[in-house]
């Protein structure tokens, strides 16, 4: 989980806007302030998401210091908050691959008794494996 400073302005004949020193262009705005932070965050998820699925770098988060070195002179500057992001280590793939039909309903009951997916249970009985 990585947290991002987000930058909540406000223009006399506007909403709140929100805006993301390190994501150009990922925007956001609400007719309040708690409005405009629900959004933002969620606009932020859902850019980090579109990142990862494309395979592109998250940058590292800017320090608040420097953030707010840059709205020292700004008229329209109302807040900052945190807008937390659960930022994926690697890229997932999707793979085919063959099982007999058996073994396939022996993980399917597996994992719908421990709540996990196949994905999850044959990434993690694979690493296991890897590290015997």
């Amino acid at each position: 989980m990585r947290n991002y400073i987000a930058i909540i302005r406000k223009d006399s004949n506007s909403d709140y806007g929100v805006d993301f020193p390190d994501f150009q262009g990922c925007i956001s705005a609400g007719a309040t302030i708690e409005e405009a932070v629900t959004l933002g965050r969620e606009a932020l998820a859902d850019h980090v998401a579109v990142m990862t699925e494309y395979g592109e770098e998250v940058p590292r988060p800017t320090d608040a210091d420097t953030v707010l070195s840059s709205l020292r002179d700004r008229d329209d500057f109302v807040a900052l908050f945190l807008a937390p992001v659960p930022v994926a280590k690697s890229k997932s793939v999707r793979v085919n691959i063959t099982v007999p039909e058996a073994s396939l309903r022996r993980i399917d009951r597996h994992v719908r008794s421990h709540g996990t997916s196949r994905s999850a249970f044959l990434v993690e009985s694979s690493l296991k494996a890897l590290k015997a």
